[in-house]
This record gives C-alpha cells, structure tokens and sequence, in this order.
C-alpha cells in the first residue's frame, strides 16, 4: 500500500466523523484496523463502518507503522479522490432522459493501472456508469486517476457490497446481462448491444466468478487468433464496448 497515493485520516474519533459527513465531503476508500486494537470508540466506528458498507481489514501495528509515523492510534483511513455513487439511482434516471444504457460491471479487477485503463476506455465509449465490489477491487487512488487521465472523474463508480444483488436489479431494470469470457461460444459481434446491457469484465487470472456467468443473460467471446490464450483485460475492454458503440451509431 503506497500512503502517498491516498489521502489520509488518522484516529478513531476523526474517521467516525469523516464518515459521518458523508460522501459528497468523504469517500473512503478502506480501513486499516490494528488487530489488537481495544477502545471505547471502536464500537461506533465498527457501526459506521458496518452501515455505509465500507471495506476495511485488521492489520499488525507494524504495518500501520509502516504507512505512517503520526499518532494514527491504531487505525487509518483512506480516502478516495472520487465519490461513489449508487446504480439504483443512476438506471431510472438514464431511463428518464430516455438514454439507453450501457454499464459496465468489473469483477476482481485488481491491477490499479488496468483499472485506471478501463475507465479511460469506457468513458471514450459513453458508458453510463462502472459498477465494481467493495473487496477485491483495485484501490482508486493517485495511479488510477493519473492512468484514466482524468475520467475517473467523469464515469460514475458504484460501490457494491453484493454484486449479485447489483446483477439483479439491473437485470429486473430491464438491461441484459453480457458476460465477456473465452468460455463462451458466440463472437462478441454477434450481440446485439443497442439493446440496454451490462458486460462483465473479469481479471485475467481468474475470469469472472461462475456466480456471476450464471447470472448472465448471454456469453461472448473475442476470437484469438495467435497462441497466446487471452488478451489483456483493459484491450478486451475496448474492443467489446466499441462494438457497442459501432452499433449504436449505425
């Protein structure tokens, strides 16, 4: 964890009230907890952490240590550049300006830099909005919004602590659920993606995870034609998602 890359907060009372002003003052990013921490604010802070669904993790003091040398009393926060925001809210008002969507949804993408490429991609391609879970995801900091040359700031990112019920209501909202994966039979332009859709992206290590291939109304591939079985995430991303912008404009 490189603590130049996020702007932190220090102390348990700080960090209640950072979350308590809300994300249009603080997002954060993650928790860094001592493991044996032992307080009469832990409490309120693991409430608050519980209610606004933010990811954190029990560290030893050495690592705490290690990322800075104030009096940070066992625990630290980071905050995000970005605020979050919430598809539930976003959809209906997509549908309201009758714009047709086109959303994004990122499973274990943990590489800052492909990340940061992904959503300079899709916000080249008009996507709505990038959907990513709360754990395993790459961490937003400084390197993301310098690799997305800025479009962090203009994608909207949603947070989901279950990206299963997030699959869910899109799908109840009307869009079809696209996973992009070498599992599939059908090549990725056979689809039709001028109808509201989702695709699932998922990291080159692991793919996406069967919960969420089950869940999807369809699977597409790109069809390779070298040796070499997979193509990096970010360059699948952009062929998929101009694809879709090919076909709206025609």
């Amino acid at each position: 964890m490189n603590s130049s890359s996020n702007q932190l907060i220090f102390g348990i009372r700080p960090i209640i009230e950072a979350i308590k002003a809300g994300p249009d003052k603080f997002s954060i990013e993650k928790i860094f907890l001592h493991s044996s921490l032992n307080s009469e604010l832990l409490g309120e802070l693991k409430k608050q952490i519980k209610e606004n669904d933010i990811p954190f993790q029990y560290v030893p003091i050495e690592k705490l240590n290690r990322i800075t040398g104030k009096n940070h009393q066992g625990v630290i926060a980071f905050v995000s550049p970005i605020s979050y925001q919430n598809i539930e809210n976003i959809i209906p008002a997509l549908y309201e300006q009758s714009v047709v969507p086109l959303i994004l949804i990122l499973d274990k993408i943990t590489d800052v830099r492909n990340f940061g490429a992904i959503v300079r991609t899709a916000e080249c391609a008009g996507v709505n909005a990038i959907i990513i879970p709360s754990n395993g995801s790459a961490q937003i900091n400084e390197d993301a919004v310098k690799t997305s040359a800025g479009a962090l700031f203009r994608v909207p990112i949603c947070r989901s602590d279950n990206l299963k019920r997030s699959i869910d209501f899109l799908k109840e909202s009307g869009l079809q659920i696209i996973a992009c994966t070498e599992k599939a039979d059908t090549n990725y332009y056979k689809k039709d993606f001028k109808i509201p859709v989702a695709i699932i992206l998922g990291s080159e290590e692991g793919g996406i995870s069967s919960e969420y291939l089950k869940l999807s109304d369809s699977r597409v591939k790109i069809p390779l034609q070298g040796e070499i079985e997979s193509l990096n995430v970010s360059v699948a991303c952009g062929i998929i998602l101009f694809e879709a912008v090919k076909q709206r404009e025609n």
